[in-house]
Formats: C-alpha cells, structure tokens, sequence
C-alpha cells in the first residue's frame, strides 16, 4: 500500500515536471523561432529599431515569452529535483542547478529585451546612439542564448544518466538525451570558435528528440516503480 502510494506520487511529480517542461518548449518555440525574427533582425540594427517602435506589441510578446521560458525552466528544474532526489540525490542537484543556469541565461536575453524595448521607444533623439545601443543589446541577447547552449548541454547529462541508472524509463531514451548534450556542447564550442560549419545547427537534433521524448513519456507514463 505503502509503495502504491509512493509510485502514485511519483507519477503526479513526473506529470507536473511533464507540464512544465511541455510550457518551455513551446513558449521557447513561439518566442524563440516565430516571433523573436519578426523583430530582432540579424545584422540590421537599424530595422531592429524600425521594429521595436512599430511593433512594439509584437515585441513586448516576445519578452513576454521569454519571460515564460525563463519561470518554465525554472521550474521544470525544481520539479525534475523533486522527481529523482529520493535515489539519486547528487544527480538531482547537478540537475537542478545546471537547469537553473539555463534559466538565468535566459534571464540575461530577457532583461536585454526589455532594454531595447525601453531605448527604442525612449526620448532619446540621437537615432545613431539608440542604433548603437540596439546593436549592442542585439549582441547580448544572441550570445545569452549561444553560450548558454554549454548549460542547456550540460543540463541533459544528469538527466540522461539517471534514466539509464535507475531504468525507471526507456534506457534508450537516456542514450539520446545524453547525446543531445554532447551535440549541443560541440555545437557551442564550434560556433565560437569560429568555424563554420553547415551541419552544425544538426547537431542539437538528437537533443530536441530526446527532450520532446522525455515530455511525452513524463505526460503519459511518468514513472516506471523501482525495481529496487
């Protein structure tokens, strides 16, 4: 009875965890890829400012989304804590830590947004100092994402080695959470070492998998019992 009531338990953690984690995706999806080129144009500092005056409401829903990324992550990394702390206690904190950097990464491009948002609509009326400070706000919110790759990497190596230790979901599903992280780490490390390489954005796809694998199994199976 005892061990039904635990598994129970189990399972409405790892649904919570599964909500979450489905909330990050998708606000990471709608802010990231669908609205965040509508208005921050890559190396067009000016029109990125043309943007933020006349779509203002447009951008003010991407950082609205970003800020749904960051509380998202947040909270899919506590809740991942609370999943697997009970086995593997080590394992969850470095878990839980390394996703709440995720998060604070995101926090960085969020705050950026905010910021360009703030300028560009400003009193300010030198348009050659509100480009630069656009440009520069551009730069950060680019690089908040692209060095956090390390951590939205390194996140997954703690979360793939507890599936495959405790078998309380598919091993399999560990094996390419696990070589997801080791994709976005490499891929991290190649965009800034300057290299340019046309399969390298190919190289976070086994992560994507992995992570939209381990949304579906936490959303309709939870948690396998122990077999301990």
């Amino acid at each position: 009875m005892i061990v039904n009531t635990e598994q129970k338990q189990l399972i409405k953690t790892a649904r919570i965890t599964g909500v979450w984690y489905l909330m990050m995706a998708i606000s990471g999806i709608l802010g990231f890829m669908v609205f965040h080129s509508q208005i921050f144009v890559s190396g067009n500092p000016e029109q990125t400012l043309t943007n933020l005056v006349e779509l203002e409401s447009t951008a003010r829903i991407r950082l609205l989304l970003e800020f749904a990324i960051v509380l998202s992550q947040a909270l899919t990394a506590v809740w991942f804590f609370k999943l697997f702390k009970g086995k593997y206690e080590w394992e969850a904190w470095t878990l839980g830590i390394w996703g709440m950097v995720n998060a604070l990464a995101i926090m960085i491009s969020a705050i950026s947004i905010a910021s360009a948002i703030g300028i560009a609509n400003s009193n300010v009326s030198a348009m050659e100092d509100k480009v630069v400070l656009i440009q520069v706000l551009q730069n950060i919110i680019s690089n908040a994402w692209g060095v956090g790759g390390l951590f939205f990497g390194l996140w997954l190596f703690p979360m793939g080695y507890i599936v495959i230790k405790s078998k309380r979901m598919p091993v399999w599903l560990g094996r390419v959470i696990i070589l997801g992280g080791i994709g976005y780490l490499i891929s991290t490390v190649i965009r800034y070492a300057g290299i340019d390489l046309s399969f390298n954005r190919f190289l976070i796809l086994p992560a994507s998998i992995g992570e939209f694998w381990m949304i579906g199994y936490l959303l309709i199976f939870g948690i396998r019992p122990s077999n301990e």
